[in-house]
């Protein structure tokens, strides 16, 4: 252990990083990280060099995903990233990596042993590409993925009404005979699942801040509950409490990220929620023999990136990745046709978020924190709350500036300059809030843009969740701690009491019709109203856009097996639920609602918790051993439903199950230096260490445990 810096465990096994500046500090986060989450730190390093087929498996599903990786370059340019950090930045980034170094010099995780890979030292670079991971596979990618479905909707003869219904107010430029020339490489839906217009038959067929003015303290309340996969063993979160003479912060981090994401220190508390701001464009190029056009007549050729992909026992792969100002392109110029070129806003990202995170440790208002947050290049929106009782909400993000009228979910002819980007938006601009008249904020990846200058949200999640938060603050006023962790907990569904409204009149006089109209619209584990109305929703989808639109087989596929009902719902909710529609093929809401009922509710009863299973498996060695060694844990069972304030969604995307749940929860009252948490897992990445799992009861149970920085406590080694 480097002099002057000291590092024990709380009776939970969260480390306490003691030291007497802020450079050891960083040392000791590193030196933390990597003895407890070496694997997880590894293992991200790994996928984001796209490195997996050469030291972990050469299968071709782990090439696909080296190519992914590739294709997206996280690794390109981050030297100039870590060069363009501030002086004392640079220095807290080094003296990180000096930590985790000298943990692997002492030890690294046995799990690559096994494989014949000794890790090289950590560096900046590395932190860099971890932060660029994070902020697409957890933000930007599902926006990719809705645009390039949007693309195959248009090919596959959707027409205008019918798109406008489903993606109101962003369609600005949209050339539908244009986009129908596209040659997509990489479809969201596999050519063996056939697209099937569906032919109108002639006949009926079928996140939060309180302000202390609504607490019992008196003092600011804040909440978070970041919701991203929980089948999954280590956590994606890690805990920590740092100090540093009469300073401290707690929260959690994300190992290979020098600073704290989500807590508080003694002045400032904030939390972030997923921003749904729609900072991924595509472009038209018109290519052939390896150029691509430009308005004034010009052919301009391609930069081509070869990366060789080694692979363990295997020849090596040599894929071309061909590029322009517009980002990557998908296809082959080389063949004459039309085809997108993808950017993301934040791809050669790192150096001003890891150095505004750094900042938040000396940040000491609301207003301040605000200002430092919204300079992230990552879209999240943030809430917080100050000692002086000041609270705020600010969105974070590279926002494109792109001309009057385009969205960015339409792709645009990459010829025309007009459809070039123009810089960025000023965080200023985003939407945000200080001290709302309210005396609270939340968000929920709902639509925010009515808080800003700009407009940058396309697609947000419902506002079910935002709505009932909102509805349950509103109705208090001396709110406590405990008052909001029951908030965490609440498991009922706006979305299905407006769904039932319509259908509750026409429920048969069944056992099933019954147990539904009955329903409380909880997501319980015993509900069986729950289960009944999931299979009712699904049959609504297949009879509204399977029978009158995409075809039942890619329905059932789009909700079986991607995240397109799961993350962008709400665009199909608001179909369902009008009156009338395009997509309803000419018959009436009441009779489809009849026909999905009758479909849905010819299946015997189950309970939400009989459905709701699932495993969480360890990161590297998952499903590979057996059960009896307790890499894996489970199954659990999850509760809520994708609009219930405990989010609790099980689906299947990339083949491969998944999960939108609740990971960490986190509740902190300004008026005492303390933080309420409870996380799916544990601090350790060690299969062997008592700190493994140790917090799952605690999580699914609803127990919250106290993290004080105060050293006067019990102390465990670490």
């Amino acid at each position: 252990m480097k002099n002057k810096v000291q590092i024990w465990r709380n009776v939970h096994g969260i480390p306490h990083v003691e030291a007497d500046n802020t450079t050891d500090l960083y040392w000791g986060l590193g030196f933390a990280h990597a003895i407890d989450r070496g694997m997880q730190m590894l293992l991200m390093r790994i996928l984001g060099q796209g490195r997996a087929s050469e030291l972990l498996d050469s299968s071709d599903t782990m090439l696909q995903i080296d190519t992914f990786f590739r294709r997206m370059n996280w690794s390109g340019e981050t030297g100039p990233q870590i060069d363009a950090l501030t002086p004392d930045v640079k220095e807290f980034v080094e003296s990180y990596c000096n930590g985790v170094n000298t943990a692997f010099a002492k030890k690294y995780p046995w799990e690559f042993k096994l494989l014949g890979y000794k890790p090289e030292p950590w560096r900046g670079e590395d932190s860099v590409v971890i932060s660029r991971m994070v902020g697409y596979l957890t933000l930007a990618q599902s926006q990719a993925e809705m645009e390039r479905l949007f693309v195959e909707m248009v090919q596959a003869g959707i027409d205008r009404e019918k798109l406008e219904e489903l993606f109101p107010g962003i369609l600005g430029g949209l050339d539908i005979e244009l986009i129908k020339k596209v040659k997509l490489q990489e479809r969201m839906v596999p050519d063996h699942i056939l697209w099937n217009i569906a032919i109108p038959r002639m006949m009926a067929s079928n996140n939060w801040v309180v302000s202390g003015r609504k607490t019992a303290s008196g003092k600011p309340i804040l909440a978070n509950d970041p919701h991203l996969e929980v089948n999954r063993l280590p956590n994606v979160w890690y805990e920590v409490s740092l100090g540093m003479k009469d300073h401290y912060a707690i929260g959690a981090t994300m190992p290979g990220l020098p600073g704290l994401l989500v807590g508080r220190t003694p002045h400032l508390a904030w939390g972030a929620t997923y921003a749904f701001m729609d900072a991924i464009d595509s472009w038209i190029e018109h290519c052939k023999d390896g150029k691509y056009y430009r308005e004034n007549g010009q052919w301009v050729p391609f930069h081509a990136r070869k990366e060789i992909i080694k692979r363990k026992k295997k020849p090596p792969v040599e894929a071309t990745f061909y590029e322009n100002d517009h980002g990557v392109l998908d296809g082959d110029p080389h063949q004459e046709g039309y085809y997108l070129a993808t950017r993301w806003s934040a791809a050669r990202s790192g150096a001003v978020s890891i150095g505004q995170i750094v900042k938040m440790l000396d940040a000491r208002t609301v207003e301040e924190g605000m200002n430092i947050l919204g300079q992230l290049e990552t879209a999240f929106s943030w809430v917080l709350a100050d000692q002086q009782g000041n609270i705020g909400f600010q969105m974070s993000g590279l926002m494109p500036k792109r001309r009057e009228g385009i969205s960015g979910f339409v792709p645009l002819p990459g010829w025309q300059k007009e459809n070039d980007w123009d810089g960025f938006i000023s965080h200023e601009e985003l939407p945000r809030s200080l001290n709302p008249e309210e005396g609270y904020f939340v968000t929920a990846n709902n639509d925010l843009n009515e808080y800003g200058q700009a407009k940058p949200i396309n697609m947000p999640m419902g506002p079910y969740r935002a709505d009932r938060i909102k509805d349950l603050l509103a109705q208090g006023k001396a709110f406590s701690v405990s008052d909001i962790c029951k908030i965490h907990y609440d498991v009922y569904s706006t979305q299905a009491e407006a769904f039932m409204k319509i259908l509750k009149p026409l429920l048969p006089d069944t056992v099933q019709g019954r147990i539904l109209r009955e329903w409380d619209f909880c997501y319980t584990p015993e509900s069986q109203g729950a289960f009944l109305f999931e299979e009712f929703y699904h049959a609504l989808h297949q009879e509204v856009f399977g029978r009158n639109g995409f075809g039942d087989a890619v329905t059932d596929y789009l909700s079986k097996e991607t995240g397109t009902f799961t993350d962008f719902y709400f665009n199909f909710d608001r179909i369902l639920l009008a009156e009338k529609s395009a997509w309803f093929g000419g018959a009436s809401r009441d009779d489809l609602y009849r026909r999905a009922a009758a479909r849905a509710l010819s299946v015997p009863p189950r309970t939400w918790g009989e459905v709701q299973r699932v495993r969480l498996s360890n990161i590297l060695l998952g499903g590979k051993l057996p059960a009896f060694m307790g890499f894996d844990r489970g199954p659990i069972t999850v509760i809520g439903g994708r609009a219930t304030v405990h989010q609790g969604q099980i689906y299947r995307s990339a083949n491969r199950t998944t999960t939108f749940v609740p990971s960490f929860r986190i509740v902190t009252d300004l008026a005492k230096e303390e933080c309420y948490t409870n996380i799916a897992g544990g601090p350790s990445d060690r299969r062997f260490s008592k700190w493994y799992c140790s917090d799952l009861n605690n999580w699914i149970s609803g127990k919250y445990k106290v993290i004080k920085p105060s050293a006067a406590q019990y102390k465990r080694r670490f």
